[in-house]
């Protein structure tokens, strides 16, 4: 999903998406979603806690890759019912040439529950 770039925004605008850093602690199939998905806990440390997420990422990624790896994600969203799953944060990731998602992560050790600034 590219495009044009979005319209210019002012910092505090930015400052109101709060994306943290977390680690997944648990993935599973979810054969319900309409179009191919998994079923996330990812732990934001003590701030925040586990929160689940439903990530359409199942055509680069295995379940068994996905528990330990830290992504990003916006926490601040109200949740969102998917299926029979509530999402509660928006895992992010960017479109590959074919528009499958690329998680998004950190190529440094940080702390989980960490900001995005």
């Amino acid at each position: 999903m590219s495009g044009p770039p979005a319209g210019e925004i002012s910092f505090d605008d930015f400052m109101r998406v709060d994306v943290r850093l977390g680690i997944i602690t648990e993935a599973e199939a979810f054969p319900e979603a309409r179009k191919p998905a998994f079923k996330l806990r990812i732990d934001f440390g003590p701030e925040i806690g586990v929160k689940r997420s439903s990530a359409q990422i199942t055509e680069h990624y295995t379940l068994d890759q996905l528990v330990g790896r830290k992504v990003a994600a916006v926490v601040n969203f109200p949740p969102r019912q998917i299926g029979p799953v509530m999402s509660e944060v928006l895992t992010l990731g960017f479109p590959d040439e074919n528009g499958k998602v690329v998680l998004v992560g950190v190529d440094r050790d940080a702390p989980i529950g960490g900001r995005l600034f």
